[in-house]
C-alpha cells in the first residue's frame, strides 16, 4: 500500500510539474500538444510502475529514489540539480516557442516527438526490468551482479540511451523546433552524469573493467 501511494504521489507531482512548465509560459490550457505529452508521460510510466510494483517491487522503489538529496556523491548531487533545471528549460522554452510561434512544427512531426517520447520511456522500463538494481540514483549495493546481456548488451548505458531519445521527441512533441537547442547542455549534464558513474562502477563493482572492453560504447552505438 505504502509503494502504492508513492507511486500515484510521483503521478501528482510529475503532473503539477508539467503543468506548471508549459500551459504558464504558453499562456492558456489551450496547448492540444502539451496535454497529449503529458497524457503520453503519464500513460508510458503508468503501466510500467504498476508492473514493478506487482512484480519487481524493490526494483520500482530504487526508482523513486531520486533526487539531489537522494545521490550520496556531490558531484551527482550537482549534477542532478542541473539536470532537473535542463528539463525545465527544454519544457519552459517549448512553450514560449509555442505561445509566441517563434516556429511552426507540423502535426505529423508532433506525433513523431510523441513516438519517440513514448519509446524513450519503454526503453527505460526495459531496463529496470533486465536489471533490478537500476535506479535512479548512483549506488553499488554488496549484492549486485554485473548485467551485461540485453539492452546493456547494445550500450553501457541503455537507460541514459532512454532518456536521450525521449529528450529528443519533446520538443517537437511541444510544437518547438527552438526548444531541441536546450538539448545541447542537456546532453553535456547527462555526459557529466555518465562519466562520474563509470568511475564508481569500475571501482565498486566486480566485472565492470572487463565489461567496458566488450561493450565499447557508452550512451550511443558507434559513437560513444
Amino acid at each position: 500500500m505504502k509503494i502504492a501511494l508513492q507511486t500515484l504521489a510521483s503521478m501528482v507531482v510529475g503532473f503539477v510539474f508539467f503543468g506548471l512548465a508549459l500551459f504558464w509560459p504558453a499562456g492558456t490550457f489551450d496547448y492540444w500538444q502539451a496535454w497529449v505529452f503529458i497524457a503520453v508521460f503519464i500513460i508510458g510510466t503508468l503501466g510500467p510502475s504498476i508492473y514493478l510494483m506487482v512484480k519487481m517491487p524493490d526494483a520500482l522503489r530504487r526508482r523513486m529514489r531520486a533526487g539531489p538529496f537522494a545521490e550520496t556523491r556531490m558531484v551527482q548531487k550537482v549534477i542532478i540539480a542541473a539536470t532537473i533545471l535542463s528539463v525545465a528549460a527544454v519544457l519552459v522554452i517549448s512553450a514560449f516557442d509555442h505561445r509566441f510561434e517563434w516556429s511552426t512544427v507540423a502535426t505529423p512531426v508532433v506525433v513523431v516527438g510523441n513516438v519517440l517520447v513514448w519509446t524513450g520511456l519503454t526503453v527505460a522500463q526495459i531496463v529496470v526490468i533486465q536489471n533490478n538494481y537500476a535506479g535512479a540514483t548512483i549506488t553499488v549495493e554488496d549484492d549486485q551482479r554485473l548485467v551485461s546481456t540485453g539492452l546493456y548488451g547494445l550500450v553501457r548505458h541503455p537507460m541514459y540511451l532512454g532518456t536521450l531519445i525521449m529528450m529528443i521527441g519533446t520538443p517537437l512533441a511541444l510544437d518547438s523546433y527552438w526548444g531541441l537547442l536546450s538539448i545541447v547542455p542537456a546532453l553535456l549534464i547527462l555526459a557529466a552524469r555518465i562519466d562520474d558513474e563509470e568511475k564508481m562502477l569500475k571501482q565498486q563493482l566486480p566485472g565492470y573493467n572487463q565489461y567496458t572492453s566488450k561493450v565499447r560504447y557508452r550512451l550511443v552505438p558507434y559513437v560513444w
